[in-house]
């Protein structure tokens, strides 16, 4: 999981880069980078009525920020890190609910706190939808909440129940919901086994070079799909009581509903082949797989591998899905909860790494990002100080950093054995899975330390140099980035009938390419490097034709642009080209009234919506970063009026708040990349709306305050150009 955007417009100095290259001068050993300058941006000096805005606001910018980092420094856990909450959905906490039941662990203390946290997050109308502000409910969320809370014991005429029942009917009942919310109802017996996709855990013999290759599957699909394999072989389910059935979602009885998985606008000729595929699994299983030989063994080899990926904070993966499936896998195979492995699960449900708690409900995030953001709050105190003042609070901070790379082998090493490690995660505990874009952030947060003896004593330079190295070895050979794989695109996986759940694949996207250029641009990297001509080349290729860029990991174009423009300018790009024109004509274009920018996350399906929205900070500074990477006279006066927003909207402690969400899991399209949203067909082929039902929105409670920080400060550093 990775979601950002870049540091300050800066270039390289033009002393010469000292580094041994081999590889087509691609891989970078022994690396003495030069220390990156702060850009003269391209058009400085030229004083215009427009910039005047800008100077006209010197006492107020500098208050904003003055009063923003100490906010944040407040914020600062005593150890050096920064974590803040991350908000999903209601899906969360009605799955631990009855994985709790499951494990017949009902009386557990933090069942009836989830369900304290349902009822919080239920919408007037009944349902639960999957983000801030939606326009509608989600089935799928509100089908699972509605059976976590009759697990609970909360009556079928109790009002939260009866609405929901009424809002599920209206919606047409069950027979839309997605894989993984029919496999719940299995698990609590309220749904045949038989009519949720196969999974033969026999997929753990495929070799690696196979289409159908575990490894070949996103990082959170494939540590899913092996847990998930196990309890559709062994068809578990611990019913509800009598009482807690969910007759009232059966209206003319089980006997008569229905349990096909509904057909997708497009039934091409694999979409059909893995229909029948999966009948036939069901039937061979039925009748010859159950108990055999070979299905005991590649069950154990799967439970060989779900212990051995187990993170040290007791989860999996850093993300939800994989911890809860692999607790009820390993339960279903007689593992008892006092063995260490089930104990260290079972008690990161009390980790605040993981939990939340307010008064008496609870949460349980979807994954924790204290990586993500500590390097965040290193480059947002960094812009804001220009050059770095290194106060015990920066110290601490680039110290707890700088420990947190990745120095031993992943999944991604399966297909690159080659390349040593050097990455940096998202999470607390995830050494199986660092990720490209928080290893390009971590770089650009560890420049800033690069040139002082006591930090090259501990190693900085190494670790930029094994990171440099690692995002080298993971570059696509299309020329982007994906977050934790090379060239995971086989979208023929995407029409299995599993997934159906929202992205199967891990394919580059034009974000996290855009941070590793920004990246490497500061770190000084030659530009005419076959590594970043090919990286730049596939980010013109993916820009729209109106201009913006699209937002993989982030809500949505407007986060996409935001990161692509900083990230041409860091690596000298010429900033007058038309095509970057274009994309600060776009930006300006979808400035609001009230100066800010804002993008709902309904721009994932509907063409409207894109680059429109409630305007936020996080959005908005966004935007600002993109404009004042590229400088344009013309544009200081949405840059004024950008800042005055943000001014404006500030808090008295020097926070900014913000309820709406600007993160995203992923878009639900399957394929993991942008798709046509002006296909006809694209709902039905979907099955998702505006309520984005196949999606996974995030709200980063700190880019309220990371990205204002940034945007004002390099603004400010702009003003104090054209004086």
């Amino acid at each position: 999981m990775t979601f950002h955007t870049g540091m300050e417009n800066m270039t390289r100095e033009s002393r010469p880069l000292t580094k041994t290259a081999t590889s087509s001068d691609n891989t970078v050993s022994g690396t003495t980078f030069p220390a990156a300058g702060i850009q003269s941006v391209n058009g400085g000096g030229k004083g215009t009525a427009a910039a005047a805005g800008l100077l006209a606001m010197d006492n107020s910018l500098s208050h904003a920020i003055s009063s923003a980092c100490d906010w944040l420094i407040g914020q600062q856990k005593p150890d050096g890190h920064w974590v803040g909450p991350v908000a999903s959905n209601a899906s969360m906490e009605a799955e631990w609910c009855l994985a709790l039941w499951f494990l017949g662990l009902e009386d557990h203390p933090l069942r009836p706190r989830l369900g304290k946290a349902l009822l919080e997050m239920q919408r007037e109308d009944g349902s639960w939808g999957t983000y801030y502000g939606a326009g509608n409910g989600d089935i799928n969320a509100t089908v699972e909440s509605y059976a976590a809370l009759r697990s609970l014991g909360y009556p079928a005429d109790d009002p939260a129940i009866s609405r929901a029942a009424t809002w599920i009917a209206s919606k047409g009942g069950l027979k839309n919901i997605r894989v993984f919310t029919r496999y719940w109802l299995a698990l609590i017996g309220e749904w045949p086994w038989e009519k949720t996709p196969n999974l033969p855990p026999e997929v753990i013999w495929f070799p690696n070079n196979f289409v159908f290759s575990i490894y070949n599957f996103a990082q959170w699909a494939r540590a899913t799909l092996v847990p998930l394999a196990i309890l559709s072989a062994r068809r578990p389910a611990r019913p509800l009581r009598p009482q807690d059935r969910l007759d009232a979602l059966f209206p003319g009885g089980r006997a008569n509903f229905d349990y096909e998985l509904p057909a997708r606008g497009e039934r091409d000729l694999w979409g059909r082949f893995f229909r029948t595929t999966d009948r036939g699994l069901h039937w061979l299983q039925s009748r010859f797989l159950k108990r055999s030989t070979l299905r005991e063994a590649a069950i154990r080899h799967m439970l060989e591998w779900i212990i051995r990926h187990q993170d040290a904070d007791g989860g999996w993966g850093g993300i939800q899905p994989p911890w809860v499936y692999g607790l009820m896998a390993l339960h279903g195979e007689d593992y008892q909860f006092h063995h260490p492995v089930m104990a260290k699960a079972l008690s990161a449900l009390n980790d605040p790494g993981w939990r939340h708690d307010r008064g008496d409900a609870s949460w349980i995030q979807a994954t924790n990002s204290p990586v993500w953001d500590t390097m965040l709050a290193i480059m947002a105190l960094h812009d804001a100080d220009g050059e770095t003042r290194f106060t015990p609070e920066m110290e601490k901070a680039l110290g707890w950093l700088l420990d947190r790379q990745v120095r031993v082998k992943g999944d991604w090493s399966i297909k690159l054995p080659d390349v040593e490690p050097g990455g940096w995660a998202f999470e607390y505990a995830n050494d199986r899975y660092p990720d490209t874009d928080d290893t390009a952030v971590a770089l650009i947060a560890l420049s800033s330390c690069r040139n002082r003896e006591e930090w090259k004593k501990r190693g900085v330079e190494e670790a930029i140099s094994r990171g440099v190295n690692w995002l080298i070895g993971m570059q696509s050979e299309c020329g982007g980035w994906g977050a934790f794989d090379k060239d995971n695109n086989r979208s023929i996986l995407s029409k299995i009938p599993f997934c159906d759940f929202g992205e199967a694949l891990d394919p580059p996207s034009v974000d996290v390419t855009a941070h590793v250029l920004e990246a490497f641009g500061i770190l000084g990297l030659p530009r005419h490097m076959p590594t970043i001509q090919r990286a730049l080349a596939y980010i013109r290729a993916e820009q729209e034709p109106d201009g913006p860029w699209f937002g993989r990991w982030g809500v949505n174009y407007l986060y996409g642009t935001g990161a692509v423009l900083p990230a041409l300018a860091a690596i000298g790009e010429d900033m007058t080209q038309p095509y970057i024109t274009k994309a600060c004509d776009w930006l300006v274009a979808h400035q609001q009234e009230n100066g800010g920018w804002g993008e709902s996350c309904a721009s994932y399906m509907e063409l409207s919506m894109v680059g429109r929205g409630v305007t936020t900070p996080s959005q908005t500074a966004w935007a600002l970063m993109g404009l004042i990477a590229a400088n344009r006279p013309q544009d200081y006066g949405a840059i004024a009026r950008g800042c005055r927003y943000l001014i404006d909207l500030q808090q008295p402690d020097g926070s900014w708040d913000e309820k709406e969400f600007t993160g995203t899991g992923f878009p639900g399209y399957g394929v993991g990349q942008t798709i046509k949203l002006d296909d006809p067909a694209l709902s039905k082929r979907l099955q998702q709306g505006a309520e984005l039902s196949r999606a996974f929105m995030l709200r980063y409670d700190l880019y309220r305050q990371f990205f204002p920080i940034m945007a004002l400060s390099r603004a400010s550093r702009l003003m104090k150009l054209e004086k």
